[in-house]
């Protein structure tokens, strides 16, 4: 057995899980949250599952306090490991110093694997107080959870690609974890492409006012764009910039069927962005690129965009001017949500 908070899981947890895997006919890993922490255990456990398909990883609410020294509050947490993990326990593979004592209360062997962190300088505390810092130890379900998400949303040829990959290249070149900084296009655009060669596979001569849209396609869109999201977010930098996102798929469902789609809208708000740029239309001539439809729609799209960002609550900063001011108005935002850092509840205390 391995037991740990995993709050939230790092490099040296999976390596004391590879080391336990590699010396045993099963393994099971027990994850164990207390309800005040703010990652949850669903989460720790799916993680876990996802590094370490070869293990049963289960989880268990731990809410017993923390000390090593007295009898009756071991009982007390003993009692909920023996009811997630009720199987004999032949081992306890463990780099923490109460693994004695845990070993000796399963009546098991105790296997310590690398107490002074020498493979994997990294700890959770390290990492709850300095994600970045930690970001190589962290794998991709906890990147994905804790990458700060900025999308840049406008209406038709506002530059909403030109800032979002100024924006991606701006922080891969500050280099260190910046490095992989991710960009996610827009997933509508190869779609309303796509829809157009179907067309014109029929009737050479179509043009983009030919192409039909129907309710249904646009919760399609707006999963695929949320779907293309995930992986960039699990294999990039602290901070991942998307040219648009299922949010903005909303008003473009407005746009092209004139009401609101629920569907749309709930699947919009099933994963928090933290951050949206939206470009203004003032100040950007207007290029048609075969599929759009001109810029008498513009103004309209920026006032609807506005208009549910403020209604709906999301962060958001519209940007102005020429291409060099709309990035560096941006840097400066995203700069500024980062140094917000992110906050993770304590644990429960140790009492000494």
């Amino acid at each position: 057995m391995v037991l740990g908070k995993f709050y939230p899981p790092h490099a040296g947890h999976h390596h004391l899980v590879r080391t336990a895997l590699a010396q045993c006919d099963r393994l099971t890993v027990l994850v164990c949250a207390a309800s005040v922490e703010s990652v949850p255990l669903a989460d720790r456990v799916t993680w876990m599952r996802e590094a370490h398909p070869d293990a049963e990883v289960v989880g268990a609410v731990d809410d017993h306090p923390v000390d090593l020294h007295d009898p009756a509050v071991w009982d007390a947490h003993m009692a909920v490991f023996r009811t997630a993990v009720p199987d004999p326990v032949d081992a306890v593979f463990t780099s923490e110093s109460y693994g004695t004592e845990l070993a000796r209360r399963f009546g098991a062997a105790e296997v310590l694997v690398d107490l002074d962190r020498t493979t994997y300088p990294v700890s959770g505390t390290a990492v709850r107080k300095d994600p970045v810092g930690c970001w190589a130890y962290l794998g991709p379900g906890v990147r994905a959870a804790l990458t700060r998400r900025v999308v840049v949303l406008g209406a038709e040829s506002t530059g909403t690609t030109t800032l979002s990959r100024a924006l991606a290249d701006h922080y891969r070149a500050r280099g260190g974890v910046w490095t992989d900084t991710g960009w996610v296009p827009e997933y509508g655009r190869a779609f309303s492409e796509e829809k157009l060669a179907a067309l014109r596979a029929t009737d050479p001569g179509a043009d983009w006012t030919a192409v039909e849209f129907t309710s249904e396609e646009f919760p399609l869109i707006a999963r695929r764009q949320d779907a293309d999201e995930q992986r960039p977010a699990g294999a990039g930098s602290p901070v991942l910039f998307c040219d648009t996102d299922s949010f903005a798929t909303t008003i473009w469902h407005e746009r092209y069927l004139g009401a609101p789609s629920p569907e749309v809208a709930a699947v919009a708000d099933h994963t928090p962005r933290h951050l949206y740029l939206l470009t203004d239309h003032e100040g950007v001539p207007f290029e048609d690129d075969g599929l759009r439809d001109g810029p008498h729609l513009r103004p309209w799209m920026t006032g609807r965009f506005r208009t549910e960002l403020e209604r709906t609550g999301r962060r958001y900063l519209l940007v102005t001017g020429d291409p060099e001011q709309r990035l560096r108005t941006a840097v400066a935002a995203v700069d500024a949500l980062l140094a917000e850092g992110w906050h993770f509840a304590d644990p429960l205390p140790e009492h000494r």
